[in-house]
């Protein structure tokens, strides 16, 4: 009896992936019992959470998660819909519309996320009376959003030219062009990229610390000034981190193979 198609195609990869694992594992373990460190794991999960008489409550690891979380999703619509108008702009718009786009993306993508951060917060927030958690957001959005403007831009510019001379003699208008023609075969193409910086806007994150905003990392440094828990405090971080980007990455996975898969039976 021959193993499920399934087990065929991705048993090979995660056998690998498992022996892999293990030898980091051991390599770990062996480093761990030379090193010359008092290990004191058992503090760590009442700074995840704690249950008092069957009440849940946060710690403050799992607090900073939620600050995390929240910006990387208010700044990953901001940043889609920023990039997408930013590639549209460069594609379609005026010359004097081109000219601005062109700037911003020149200007974002040149200088350091943590010089615009500070920019920012430290020079526009008091005029417009911005928080720190509002501009965190808008800095990170800003800079994601020139990048996912490329790759937008990449993702339209594959169609086909008959797909636009198609609509065009279907009389739809540019709008409708993008609606109901181009975006739906670009985002299948661009969804993996996508995806690779919606990831590095979850670590990118991190830097929104700098500023005072008591996200995950922030955190961690907390507890670590006042417990010196320095390696199991930032294990956890980093796992936290991992499990986040790994959960977005696997959601994004099975999105792409059903929308695949919805593409071939239409007969794409």
């Amino acid at each position: 009896m021959s193993p499920p198609i399934g087990l065929r195609r991705y048993g090979p990869g995660l056998v690998k992936f498992l022996v892999l694992a293990g030898v980091l594992g051991l390599v770990g373990y062996h480093a761990a019992m030379h090193l010359d460190y008092p290990w004191q794991w058992y503090r760590v999960p009442g700074y995840l959470f704690s249950l008092d008489q069957g009440i849940f409550t946060p710690g403050p690891l799992l607090e900073g998660l939620f600050v995390t979380l929240n910006i990387t999703a208010l700044s990953l619509v901001l940043s889609l819909s920023l990039g997408l108008s930013t590639a549209i702009l460069r594609l379609s718009g005026p010359i004097s519309a081109r000219i601005l786009a062109r700037a911003y993306l020149e200007l974002v993508r040149n200088t350091p996320l943590l010089i615009q951060i500070f920019f920012l917060y430290f020079v526009l927030s008091p005029v417009f009376s911005l928080s720190a958690f509002a501009s965190a957001v808008l800095a990170l959005s800003l800079f994601e959003g020139a990048y996912a403007s490329e790759i937008f831009r990449s993702g339209i510019e594959s169609i086909p030219k008959g797909q636009w001379e198609a609509a065009k003699a279907l009389g739809l208008n540019s709008r409708q062009t993008y609606v109901r023609i181009i975006l739906p075969q670009a985002v299948r193409r661009i969804l993996p990229p996508l995806t690779g910086q919606a990831v590095s806007l979850v670590k990118d994150s991190a830097l929104a610390g700098t500023i005072a905003v008591y996200e995950l990392t922030m955190q961690g440094q907390i507890i670590v000034a006042d417990t010196f828990l320095t390696f199991e405090v930032w294990f956890t971080v980093a796992g936290v981190y991992l499990a986040v980007t790994a959960t977005l990455s696997l959601t994004v996975y099975f999105l792409e193979r059903r929308a695949n898969q919805g593409f071939q039976y239409a007969g794409g």
